[in-house]
């Protein structure tokens, strides 16, 4: 409910302190950044005082601090930060790279790569899902079930985001369409969607896996994973066009095999028994 009324809250906030109507100062570009503050820490004050309410089945309260807690937070918290961090670089240098083509690629990759940042709900969500339901069956000592349910999350989202790239790839100027008209910029967009696209599966499996690994505590082996896909698209990609002059499409070619390397190395982890035992195919 929080999450839907920072929805609601955020559509009319954010142009009203953009462009300053009535009493709203004009902030310009800052008014959207400062509508997602206000709505945080309104969300975190509600959040709060709800967890400090008889309805939370789960009390917020003073206690004193445990550095045996601390330390099984910060085991997967780190490590997950720094997943984090890489994405990021991984989208600055990539993002560089692709500048140095000039305002039209700029446009045509921001424009295409939005639909990368779609997925990211979807996958929340079932990695929230996955994240709770396999590290409550490891803490029963459910290895087995664990797995399944690792399993059936990463197959569900390598459908759902492979379907997202196939029906890209398939109308490109359904979505590029939305945002221009010039076709230069359309030709930049379709570049990257041809090349990226069909490889969503591979993120979509490797983000469910990586969620699930958090809840199985191994988040170890995926955060390398990302490092191998930061070290392909980042720095080979942007080298790859700074020293050796390769081509646009041959940037979003190495993107696309970073993506593939990213899902395979985490599904490769889990089969090899990253949890234990090797898995076992059964769902």
């Amino acid at each position: 409910m929080v999450t839907l009324g920072g929805f609601v809250l955020l559509i009319p906030l954010s142009p009203v302190l953009i462009f300053g109507w009535g009493p709203f100062p004009q902030l310009g570009v800052a008014g959207g950044g400062a509508a997602v503050l206000i709505y945080y820490l309104l969300a975190m004050l509600v959040l709060g005082l709800y967890m400090r309410s008889p309805q939370s089945p789960l009390a917020l309260r003073i206690a004193p601090l445990r550095w045996r807690l601390f330390k099984d937070m910060l085991g997967v918290g780190l490590l997950s930060a720094l997943g984090s961090i890489q994405l990021n670089l991984t989208v600055v240098f990539v993002t560089a790279a692709v500048g140095l083509f000039g305002a039209d690629a700029i446009a045509g990759y921001g424009i295409a790569s939005r639909l990368d940042y779609i997925q990211i709900p979807i996958l929340f969500g079932i990695g929230t899902a996955l994240l709770t339901m396999v590290g409550v069956n490891i803490g029963a000592g459910q290895l087995d079930r664990a797995r399944r349910i690792a399993w059936t999350g990463a197959v569900v989202s390598f459908v759902v985001t492979e379907l997202i790239g196939v029906t890209a790839l398939l109308f490109p100027h359904a979505w590029i369409g939305l945002f221009s008209d010039d076709p230069d910029v359309h030709a930049m967009a379709a570049l990257y969607i041809r090349n990226v696209a069909p490889v969503y599966g591979f993120v979509g499996l490797g983000l469910a896996l990586y969620f699930a690994s958090q809840g199985a505590g191994r988040v170890l082996l995926p955060v390398l994973a990302g490092t191998a896909r930061m070290i392909i698209a980042a720095f080979v990609g942007w080298l790859a066009v700074a020293w050796y002059g390769v081509g646009l499409s041959t940037l979003f070619l190495i993107v696309g095999c970073a993506s593939v390397t990213y899902g395979a190395i985490v599904a490769a982890t889990m089969l090899l028994g990253a949890w234990g035992h090797p898995a076992r195919w059964q769902m």
